[in-house]
């Protein structure tokens, strides 16, 4: 039996669609939610992040406020500009795109937003809300897993889950989602004993460390639900064939722009071995943005209604 490939894309349209007519109702009868996404630099794929979610505000009626700083700014500069957007009425979710330069104090920015503005969840009060299992905007990766769990009707209740990564984006705010649903879970990192050993007692693993293909079959229990979160481009045509089994699709793909797009999951062993997985690209990544767009408009309600 072929296991179930978890659509992101699918998954992000429903969600998008069901946002749609909340937003013409609270456009309708007070305006439109608004979402300011602050860019520092020109890191190619920050850009690409950011146009996605701009582009992502404009299709759905939602003004987005597009703040671009050069990577000169300082922390001070910054924080002058989210002070800026905390005061305007006309924003009701803001966003500091990451990674900042090394000079800027990352923390220092990301708790200087309001925690009602927060809608990456990242604020303090706000992972205290999460902790808490309290109302609030939950970190949108994290949250859109949970989305593509739920809409393609795999149960969390009683499961083992494990985690592999440790992050404040990811790995944490992943972990008390699936215990909220009362998942009984792991977290593993780079000091883990026994790592292959550890995600072989998953039911449910998932993987956000940021390390192309790490997690091969020596992971992987038969009938596993697999989700990868990682992003990683292989620009090596031998390690893209090793990682896709010479699939003809994937290095039809790899000719023709250089390189491939690859998770933290070694792709063919995933979908040799798992019983559902995310695909790399096109599995949690559309989740994200969904998520966002979710947490503004939540954001814009709680002021507005």
């Amino acid at each position: 039996m072929s296991a179930l490939i978890l659509d992101g894309k699918a998954a992000n349209q429903q969600i998008l669609d069901e946002l749609k007519p909340r937003i013409a109702h609270l456009t309708a009868g007070r305006r439109a939610p608004g979402l300011a996404v602050v860019l520092v630099g020109n890191d190619p794929a920050s850009e690409i992040y950011v146009g996605s979610k701009v582009r992502t505000c404009r299709e759905l009626g939602m003004h987005s406020q597009e703040i671009r700083l050069p990577d000169t700014t300082t922390t001070a500069e910054l924080l002058a500009a989210v002070d800026v957007l905390n005061r305007d009425e006309t924003i009701d979710g803001i966003l500091v795109q990451m990674p900042l330069p090394a000079k800027v104090d990352a923390r220092a920015v990301l708790d200087a937003i309001d925690p009602d503005k927060d809608v990456d969840g990242f604020h303090p009060v706000n992972v205290g809300r999460l902790v808490a299992n309290l109302p609030g905007p939950r970190p949108c990766t994290p949250a859109g897993v949970m989305e593509l769990l739920r809409r393609n009707g795999i149960a969390v209740k009683g499961k083992r889950a494990v985690i592999v990564g440790r992050s404040d984006i990811v790995g944490k705010p992943m972990a008390m989602l699936l215990l909220h649903q009362h998942a009984t879970v792991t977290i593993c990192h780079s000091r883990t004993a026994d790592l292959p050993g550890e995600c072989r007692r998953a039911e449910i693993l998932v993987a956000a460390i940021g390390r192309t293909g790490m997690i091969t079959e020596d992971y992987i229990t038969p009938g596993a639900v697999v989700i990868d979160v990682g992003i990683n481009r292989v620009t090596d045509r031998a390690e893209a064939a090793r990682l896709t089994a010479n699939d003809p699709g994937r290095l039809a793909g790899f000719d023709k722009r250089g390189s491939i797009v690859v998770g933290d999951v070694h792709p063919a062993d995933m979908a040799r071995l798992a019983s559902a997985y995310t695909p790399v690209p096109g599995g949690v990544g559309p989740l994200t943005i969904a998520m966002l767009m979710s947490n503004t408009l939540e954001a814009a309600e709680r002021r507005l209604l």
